[in-house]
Parts: structure tokens; sequence; C-alpha cells
């Protein structure tokens, strides 16, 4: 059974949605996958736990997926370099500002925050920016 992208992107949606509230539900803690990480990387007393417990279902979380039809996106024909680099951007980006994509827009506006609204509508205007420069110059 293979999942369409609209069905793929409804479901991802949905768990990460659910995900992010139960979190917050039983916890307080937030979602943002940058923060976690973040976390783990300069750990505060009693705050690791948690954080693992969060990455290793996320990563744990493939192999239940996997038969449904989902995979990661091959990246084997990529200039591994060129995409270490743009890993790296995507982290300083992230701590420039306060949380990632994730965090702001599933997160941060689920709990009404304005730095979370003004920075999902700049990723927003961005994405959207982009993908009409591109179909303009005919690279789509």
């Amino acid at each position: 059974m293979e999942f369409t992208i609209p069905w793929a992107s409804l479901f991802g949606g949905m768990l990460l949605g659910l995900s992010a509230a139960l979190l917050m539900l039983f916890s307080g803690k937030v979602a943002g996958i940058s923060g976690v990480i973040g976390g783990l990387l300069n750990p505060q007393k009693h705050e690791s736990s948690w954080r693992a417990a969060f990455l290793t279902g996320m990563i744990l979380s493939l192999l239940i997926v996997t038969p449904l039809g989902f995979a990661l996106p091959d990246i084997s024909d990529k200039n591994i370099l060129l995409v270490s680099f743009a890993g790296l951007l995507v982290g300083f980006g992230t701590r420039l500002g306060n949380g990632c994509t994730s965090g702001h827009g599933i997160v941060g506006m689920g709990r009404f925050s304005k730095r979370s609204i003004y920075a999902t509508s700049a990723f927003m205007v961005t994405a959207i920016t982009v993908v009409l420069i591109r179909r303009l110059l005919g690279e789509l």
C-alpha cells in the first residue's frame, strides 16, 4: 500500500499535531525538534530523558511507517558536502529564528504565540515567492 503525496502529507501533519499536543498536554513541553535536539546538545538538569525519548521515537517511527509505503528521500546522488552545508545553514537559521518551522508552525501557532505567527508568515511568504519565481523562470 503506497500513499500519494497529499494523503502522506495529511497523515504526517496529523501525527505531528498529535505528538505535539500529547507532549504539551502530558508534560507541558514544546515539541519543536530544534529545541529538542538543542536541549540534548546543551543539557539542563532533568531535561535529557524526555528529549532522548522523543528523538528515539521519531527515529523508530520509520520502522512503523515503512511497511505503509513511506520512505526517506534518496539523497545518494547528491553532493554530501553541499547537503551537509545546507544542514548547517538550517541549524543556524533555527537558532537565529528561535525555533524551526515545525516548532513555530505547529506548536507556536497552536499557542497563539505572536513570534511564531510572524515567523510562520515569513516562512510561507518566502516559500510562495520561491515557487512563483521558479515558475516564472520555467524551472518547475
